[in-house]
C-alpha cells in the first residue's frame, strides 16, 4: 500500500509541476490579472483534487482527472482572440456544459470523438506548434535561464524521462527567483484565494475558444483517458466521468479555471501494476493524488507570482518542452493516413497561422478548412501516396513474387 500511495503522490506532483506554468500563461493570455490567474489555478487544483477523491471512492477504480493541457495550449495560441477575461470565462462555462451534455447525450460525445483523426490531430498540432518552438527563441533571448533549462531537460529525457519536464521547470524557477525574487514575494497573488469572475457570453469568443476547447479536451484528453483505463482492464462508464468533470469544469470556471478531463499520462502511473499488483487496490493511488492536489492548490498563488515575474518567453519555453511529446503524437496521427495528408497539412497550417477571421480564432477555421478539404478531395490518393503505395505493392513476397 505504501507503493500505491507513493504512486499517487508522484502522479500529482508530476501533473502539477509539468503544466502549472502553462495554466498561468493561458489564463493571462486571455486577459486574466495576476490574482485571477492564481485563482484559476487554485480552482483547478481544488476541482481536480475533489474529482480524484470522490470518483475513486464511488467506483473503486483508479479513475483520475487533470486540467486540460491541450486546452491551455489552445488559449495561449489564441491570445489575440480576447483580452476580456469575463468573455473567456463565458467560453469556459460553455465548454463545461458541453462536456456534461456529452456524458448525458452519447450521440454528442460520439460526434466529437468521431471527428476524423487527420483533422483533429492536425488541429491540435497547429495549436501546439507555436508554443513548442518557444525554447529556440528563449535560448537566444534569455540564454542564462533557457540554456540550462533545456540542457537539464535533454539530460533527463535520456536518463529519467518522467522527471525531465519537472526538473526543467525547477531550473527555470530557480533562475527566475535569482533575477526577480523580491518581486515574487511582494506580489499580491502569493496568498491563495478564489476570486469570482462574472461571465460574459460573447458569441465570437464562444466559437473561437469555447467550442475548440471542448473539442480538444474531448478528443485530446478524454478519449486517451478512457483508452488508458481500458488498457489496464478497467471498464469505466463514460457518463459519470464526463458529467462529473463537466460539472467541476463549470464550477471552476467561475473562479477562473478553464477545463477538466480524464487524466492520461499520470493515469498510467496510478492504474498500472507498478502502483499495486492488485487491481482492486489501485484506486488508493488516485485518492492520494486528490489529497496532494488539494495541498498543491495552497501554493497556486506563489506559482502564479513566479510566473508573472518571469520573462514571458521563458514561460512559453517551459510549456513548449512539456508539450513536445504531445506535438509528436499529434503530427504522427495527422499524417499517418497517406490519402489525407493534404487535408491534414491544410488544417495544420491554418490553425498554426493564428489568423482570426470575423473575430473567430484559427482553431475553428482549421477545423472548417480540414472538413472542406476532406469533402472535396475524398479518399483520392495524393501523387506521393500513390507512388508510395505502388512501391509497397512491388515489394517481393515470401515466394519472391510481387505482392
Amino acid at each position: 500500500m505504501f507503493q500505491t500511495v507513493v504512486a499517487g503522490v508522484i502522479a500529482a506532483i508530476t501533473g502539477f509541476a509539468s503544466s502549472f506554468v502553462l495554466v498561468i500563461a493561458c489564463l493571462t493570455a486571455v486577459g486574466a490579472t495576476e490574482t485571477q490567474a492564481a485563482s484559476g489555478l487554485f480552482a483547478l487544483c481544488v476541482a481536480t483534487g475533489l474529482l480524484c477523491i470522490v470518483l475513486p471512492l464511488a467506483t473503486r477504480m483508479p479513475v483520475s482527472f487533470a486540467w486540460s493541457t491541450p486546452g491551455a495550449a489552445l488559449l495561449v495560441a489564441a491570445a489575440t482572440t480576447t483580452q476580456q477575461f469575463g468573455a473567456a470565462i463565458g467560453a469556459f462555462i460553455v465548454c463545461g456544459v458541453l462536456i456534461v451534455l456529452a456524458g448525458l447525450w452519447p450521440a454528442l460525445g460520439r460526434a466529437i470523438t468521431g471527428i476524423p483523426k487527420p483533422i483533429a490531430s492536425a488541429m491540435l498540432a497547429g495549436i501546439l506548434f507555436p508554443i513548442c518552438v518557444a525554447p529556440v527563441f528563449a535560448a537566444v533571448e534569455q540564454p542564462a535561464i533557457a540554456v540550462p533549462m533545456v540542457l537539464v531537460w535533454l539530460l533527463l529525457a535520456r536518463l529519467a524521462p518522467r522527471w525531465a519536464v519537472p526538473a526543467a521547470m525547477l531550473v527555470a524557477v530557480i533562475g527566475i527567483a535569482v533575477v526577480a525574487g523580491p518581486a515574487v514575494l511582494a506580489s499580491e497573488a502569493v496568498r491563495p484565494q478564489l476570486q469570482f469572475v462574472a461571465p460574459v457570453f460573447d458569441p465570437f469568443v464562444i466559437v473561437s475558444l469555447g467550442l475548440p476547447l471542448f473539442i480538444v479536451t474531448m478528443a485530446g484528453q478524454n478519449v486517451p483517458g478512457f483508452a488508458v483505463m481500458s488498457a489496464f482492464g478497467y471498464r469505466l462508464a463514460p457518463r459519470p466521468a464526463l458529467v462529473a468533470s463537466g460539472v467541476a469544469s463549470t464550477a471552476a470556471a467561475f473562479a477562473g479555471g478553464h477545463a477538466l478531463n480524464l487524466a492520461a499520462i499520470t493515469a498510467a502511473i496510478m492504474a498500472s501494476p507498478e502502483s499495486n499488483p492488485d487491481p482492486r487496490k489501485r484506486w488508493v493511488a488516485t485518492f492520494t493524488s486528490g489529497i496532494v492536489y488539494l495541498l498543491l492548490g495552497v501554493g497556486a498563488g506563489l506559482a502564479a507570482a513566479v510566473v508573472q515575474a518571469s520573462p514571458p518567453i521563458i514561460i512559453t519555453a517551459v510549456a513548449g518542452l512539456a508539450l513536445l511529446g504531445a506535438l509528436v503524437s499529434s503530427l504522427t496521427g495527422a499524417f499517418e493516413d497517406q490519402d489525407q495528408r493534404i487535408t491534414a497539412i491544410g488544417t495544420f497550417l491554418v490553425t498554426a497561422s493564428g489568423v482570426a477571421v470575423v473575430g473567430i480564432g484559427s482553431a475553428f477555421w482549421g477545423l472548417v478548412v480540414g472538413g472542406v478539404l476532406m469533402l472535396w478531395l475524398g479518399r483520392r490518393a495524393t501523387p506521393a501516396a500513390a507512388a508510395a503505395r505502388r512501391s509497397d505493392d512491388e515489394e517481393p513476397g515470401l515466394d519472391g513474387q510481387p505482392v
